[in-house]
């Protein structure tokens, strides 16, 4: 992509997001994602209605009048971002391409993180990690991550979403919020499911973990558009489909809700807090719905 369409590019996500962020959800952010715990912050004279557990004794003995400690949320966070750009997110039917909505989802969640105070990092991985942007405040940061995401071109097509969350667990000591933003589409669902499975609980040990689900209409129920030929674009394989026949049509939107009813009791199991997103129905509302559960 030429530096002047990248440029135009980022200002465009940034102007949509950051709208959005300072609108919407920042409330809601700092409620959803809490800090590390209470810290002293000053004292002041004890008013009706405080908890007398906060009296400071040493300050009120002192002055010989009622002062009580007053304590501030310790809000300092670490946000990373772990971002699917294997070749099935390069799919879109409706308003946009699946690594669209994820890009303008990151960009909301960074400038949600920034204007808290908190750090924004991106991993970046397909079948495997094609790179880490460490975590770090401030706004041209937050510009630096959307570059990426927009003019990454990834090495391999493929998806393995817990090696990612494996390397992830490993290389991030501190603990954090990790976003994972994919379609979750990968190329051995029963073997990959368990694997998923142990990688989410075992990241959810150390971090806080939250699965944003982005997917697109057509991968849920099969348009009656004749017969046509469908290409997976991670292993390349090619098929032909005859999308009216009803019985095709209903043998594959049966089996994209069984994926997808798996993957919702791996999330519940791995206690994995989650929302899915469709790319032609926006993100406002299910991110919404996901910050006030957790608040």
């Amino acid at each position: 992509m030429e530096t002047k369409e990248l440029l135009r590019k980022v200002r465009k996500i940034e102007i949509k997001t950051k709208g959005l962020s300072s609108q919407i959800f920042s409330g809601e952010y700092h409620s959803a994602f809490k800090g590390r715990g209470m810290a002293f912050s000053e004292v002041r004279d004890y008013s009706v209605g405080d908890d007398i557990r906060n009296i400071d004794w040493n300050v009120t003995a002192r002055f010989n009048s009622p002062f009580v400690k007053v304590y501030e949320e310790e809000r300092e966070l670490t946000v990373m971002l772990l971002v699917d750009v294997s070749a099935s997110e390069m799919f879109g039917t409706r308003n946009q391409l699946k690594r669209e909505t994820i890009t303008e989802l990151c960009a909301v969640l960074a400038f949600s993180a920034v204007s808290n105070h908190d750090r924004i990092g991106l991993l970046m991985f397909s079948d495997t990690i094609e790179k880490f942007i460490p975590p770090k405040r401030g706004k041209s940061h937050i510009l630096l991550i959307i570059r990426e995401l927009l003019n990454h071109q990834s090495k391999s097509p493929k998806t393995n979403i817990s090696e990612a969350l494996k390397h992830f667990t490993k290389m991030v000591k501190k603990r954090s919020i990790a976003f994972v933003l994919s379609d979750f589409i990968e190329d051995s669902p029963g073997k990959e499911s368990k694997n998923l499975a142990d990688a989410l609980k075992i990241a959810g040990r150390k971090h806080d973990v939250v699965a944003l689900k982005v997917t697109d209409k057509t991968e849920q129920n099969l348009p009656n558009i004749g017969v046509v030929q469908f290409r997976d674009l991670e292993t390349g394989e090619v098929r032909w489909v005859n999308t009216s026949a009803g019985k095709v049509r209903e043998e594959y939107k049966k089996t994209a809700e069984a994926k997808s009813e798996l993957l919702r009791t791996i999330f519940r199991k791995s206690k994995t807090d989650f929302a899915e997103i469709l790319t032609d129905e926006g993100y406002i509302k299910p991110l919404m719905n996901l910050f006030k559960k957790r608040a």
